[in-house]
């Protein structure tokens, strides 16, 4: 964790990271000798201390800050790859007023990134996983191609749940406002029976280059309460215990034509 002071108001960042070193020299595998390894003890050191020396404003700055410090400090290293999360606290809030130095965990969503760099230019991607959402009606699902083995029937309204993840990559890395990216548009037409997903909409950032999406199906079904003499007008429902599908999609830029 760590936490900037400005006077009363202070800022906190917690991660986890994951550093992966990949080396020149392949001699500790072939005689046993560990004279190039650098021990676990020591990436765990760098970037504690590199949080000090550099301070933490976003995981994908920080991530290629420790990716930058391990191929210029050690001659025969080839690349390094760091994954980190971050931890979701948001900033108390009281009657519309942000309190200077309380935090709630929040986990509504968790941001991730990944940076992996060899002697180029690193690639950025960054993230959110384990997002819920879920819309109680405007969602149907009809007119699919149906065959002697379908069984679901069509429905014009439905509960629509699913767990997003997301993950996106930069065309550049330089002056580039990682919060500003963190986030996932879901539109819909209110005059409309289907939900929507644009992955793609004009507030999609210059810098980055691809969107790629994962939504798994997670139904919930009316029950059947006939038996119990009870009509159940959709209020409700049972949720199925695992997904039966995932929505997927990735979308790029078009590629310049080079003169």
């Amino acid at each position: 964790m760590f936490i900037k002071r400005q006077g009363r108001h202070h800022y906190l960042i917690e991660l986890n990271a994951n550093v992966e070193i990949t080396l020149k020299s392949r001699k500790d595998y072939l005689t046993g000798d560990n004279s190039d390894i650098i021990p676990t003890d020591t990436i765990k050191n760098t970037v504690h201390a590199l949080a000090k020396i550099k301070g933490v404003n976003t995981i994908e700055q920080f991530s290629l800050d420790l990716c930058h410090h391990f191929l210029t400090s050690f001659n025969h290293v080839l690349r390094a790859k760091v994954y980190m999360e971050e931890a979701p606290w948001k900033r108390l809030n009281k009657n519309g007023v942000e309190h200077a130095h309380a935090f709630i965990y929040s986990p509504e969503a968790c941001r991730f990134c990944d940076v992996e760099q060899n002697l180029g230019t690193p690639v950025v991607h960054s993230g959110v996983k384990d997002m819920k959402v879920l819309k109680t009606t405007q969602s149907g699902f009809e007119g699919f191609l149906r065959d002697r083995f379908t069984t679901l029937q069509e429905t014009k309204d439905r509960v629509f749940c699913t767990t997003v993840y997301s993950r996106w990559r930069y065309n550049k890395v330089q002056d580039v406002d990682f919060d500003a990216a963190c986030c996932i548009f879901i539109i819909y037409s209110p005059d409309s029976l289907f939900l929507f997903l644009h992955l793609y909409t004009f507030l999609w950032p210059t810098f980055v280059e691809e969107i790629e999406i994962v939504m798994p199906n997670q139904h919930y079904f009316t029950i059947d309460m006939t038996k119990m003499g009870l009509n159940n007008k959709d209020e409700v429902f049972l949720p199925l215990d695992s997904p039966s599908g995932n929505i997927t999609g990735t979308v790029c830029r078009k590629q310049r034509a080079r003169l």
